[in-house]
Parts: C-alpha cells; structure tokens; sequence
C-alpha cells in the first residue's frame, strides 16, 4: 500500500463542559460530553520511502509545526519506523473555533499512518502517543461519542440521539492557553452524572469557559445572540470561537443556512455521528 487519500477527520462540539478542579501541576480537571459531527477535514497520505515527512496544504494554510505533522514525527518517534509521508491536508474545520479540527487531524495521521506503515499498533498505543500532542486527540481516537473526563484522557462510550445543529464562527479565534490561565475562570463545579446528563442531554449544564471566552472575544456574544434571535438555545463549543444550538425540524430557515451572518463570520449545519468514520481502524486493547 503506497496511499490513502480523501481520509476524513471530523469535527467535534462539546455539548456541556465544566471545569472541577486543577491538578498540582497546573492541569485543569473536566467533565464535558463530546460529540463528533459530520464537518469534516480531509487528508491524503502518500507514502515516501526516504523518510521525510511532508505537508501540502489543499484549503486554508496552515503553520508549518501543524498537528497533523507533529503526529507523523511523533509516530516515527516513538516506533523507529523509517518510511515517511507527504501528507496533503484540505482544511475546511476552522482553527481557534474549539471544535477539535486540528486534534482531529493528527488523529486521522495516527491512524491512517498505522495502516500505511504496516505498524499495527493498537488503539491504546496510538492513544498515549496522541494524548501527547494535545488533551483531545484521544477522543478522536477513541471511535465515537464520548463522556470525558480528567484531562481528557478518560473517555466512557455515550450514545447520543440523532439531531441537527448549526455552528457559527465568527473571525476572530480564541487561544485556548488564555481562557485556562485567566484568574476569572470557574474552576470549582460539581461533578457530573451521566445519568443526570442523560436526561437531557442537549440542554444540561454549561461551558464553564464560556463567561472568560465572551470577555477575551466578544463575537463569541455575537454569536449567540444571533441564535438567539432565531430562537435557538445557543452554546459556545470547547474554549471557542465557535457556538452552536441544536436546530429543531421546524427552523429549515436556519438549517438551510439563511441566517444573516455578519461579514467574514461562516455557518454550517451539521448533524452528528453515532462513530467515527475510521473506528476499527485500529485494534482494540494495549
């Protein structure tokens, strides 16, 4: 096998996210239910034999240490393996939206690039290896909907509802290292139940980022106040930019991509996934 192409990775929304508390060593502790939807990047990996790994950008640019080629490295790393890779990356996710797109990717690299090095690692190895280039590419790795806890690294299977939503982004973009280190942040909420999220699961909790977010970039308040507009109960995903709300049937003006948006913002209306395109991919276990 010499390629893969048109690899997706997807994006995620997270559909509540608390912060519980802080480890010693500065990493703050979550809870957050993270749904995977069908906005997706696409990447094509061709094998090279000399060694090198290397990145063509097909949509929007991207800096050269990007995550899709820090998890090439870091797979060559920590395997010896000698062949190498040009990957070629068509980047539809927006970055700095807090929808994963860029962990995504390295994701979609650590699984695309087991296959077509023949390394045959399993899920759990790809995983210590991804939770090293960020907190969320274990999700991605992970194969479907997922309650998350810890850093990150604690992921329980969740079946979801279908349902349709839209995500607004405005321009300007959110650097997730600031919203964390703001002393304004709301570090203390009470643990979650999944039976209590259940309940409601596209209407529990809040982003506890959210209040810091709307202070550092107030388009994130713009956003939700033109969903709210339309009647949607919106949401900001992750640490932002973006915000989303559940769409019901009856709203095909929004769902449709109506909305009067504000110049240089973007809209999508996706749906989420009940797994990731590439699970099973990689075995299971350690």
């Amino acid at each position: 096998m010499r390629a893969l192409l048109d690899v997706p990775a997807p994006a995620k929304l997270n559909l509540f996210l608390h912060v519980t508390g802080r480890r010693p060593d500065g990493y703050h502790l979550l809870q957050s239910a993270f749904m995977l939807i069908d906005w997706c990047d696409t990447l094509h990996f061709e094998r090279r034999d000399d060694g090198r790994i290397s990145r063509e950008d097909l949509g929007a640019p991207l800096p050269a240490d990007d995550l899709a080629t820090r998890a090439a490295h870091a797979l060559q790393q920590a395997t010896g393996c000698a062949l190498g890779v040009h990957i070629g990356l068509d980047k539809q996710v927006p970055m700095q939206a807090g929808l994963g797109g860029g962990s995504s990717d390295a994701a979609t690299t650590l699984l695309a690039l087991n296959r077509l090095w023949r390394l045959d690692l399993p899920r759990a190895r790809l995983a210590a290896i991804g939770l090293g280039l960020g907190a969320d590419v274990p999700f991605f790795l992970f194969g479907g909907n997922a309650w998350v806890q810890g850093v990150g690294e604690q992921l329980e299977p969740l079946a979801l509802p279908h349902a349709r939503f839209v995500v607004l982004k405005p321009p300007a973009g959110l650097a997730t290292a600031e919203i964390f280190a703001d002393p304004a942040l709301k570090r203390d909420s009470d643990p979650a139940t999944i039976s209590g999220f259940a309940a409601d699961p596209f209407g529990f909790g809040r982003n506890d980022l959210q209040p810091v977010a709307e202070r550092l970039c107030p388009q994130v308040a713009q956003g939700l106040a033109l969903l709210a507009r339309q009647g949607l109960a919106g949401r900001m995903t992750g640490a932002g930019s973006a915000v989303f709300a559940r769409v019901p049937d009856a709203a095909a003006g929004v769902k449709d991509g109506a909305l009067a948006l504000p110049p240089g913002w973007s809209m999508r209306s996706c749906g989420n996934l009940e797994a990731h395109p590439l699970v099973g991919w990689a075995a299971s276990g350690e």
